[in-house]
């Protein structure tokens, strides 16, 4: 019996466990810098919104496009991350594969937390110069939402990457 056991462990392939944490490093990279620029995000535009609603009442629901965009961000970050998590197998995952969710969990989490950031930044402003004026500068408006939209697309090139990185297999 002892035998049987030593032989059935000793007849599987060994496993390499740096592979593994590489893996699971890059989903934590991906939730982790993606979120980190989501609360950014919220919270830099969050206050702008908050310093406004008390003059400027009727503009709180109007600017706060900038918060719900920079809360998306932190989404991609949750993709790559359960993706990655999900496909970490312990008989069948490699080095390759290990560092490619490495670079995939880099490339979403710090593309996610530059998007944050330019979503918090842009936002504060842009709704405070729309206060400024009253609200009744749609130009003004128009700006800050495809300033919005820009910078959500940097989070989206990152995410694009990191999945093309994710499925990526050795040849």
């Amino acid at each position: 019996m002892f035998s049987t056991i030593l032989s059935a462990l000793l007849s599987t392939a060994p496993v390499n466990d740096a592979a593994f944490f590489f893996g699971f490093m890059g989903a934590a990279i991906a939730l982790v810098f993606c979120t980190i620029g989501s609360s950014y995000g919220t919270a830099k535009s969050g206050v702008g919104v908050a310093a406004i609603g008390v003059n400027n009442p009727g503009l709180i629901m109007k600017s706060s496009v900038p918060v719900i965009m920079a809360g998306m961000v932190g989404i991609y970050g949750l993709i790559i991350a359960v993706f990655i998590g999900t496909n970490v197998r312990y008989n069948d995952y490699s080095n390759f594969q290990g560092f490619a969710h490495l670079g995939a969990g880099f490339a979403v989490g710090f593309s996610g937390l530059a998007a944050g950031m330019a979503i918090g930044i842009v936002g504060d402003a842009g709704v405070r110069a729309n206060a400024a004026c009253g609200g009744s500068e749609s130009n003004l408006f128009v700006g800050m939402i495809l300033m919005l939209v820009f910078a959500e697309a940097l989070g989206l090139y990152g995410l694009i990457v990191a999945l093309i990185l994710a499925v990526a297999k050795p040849n």
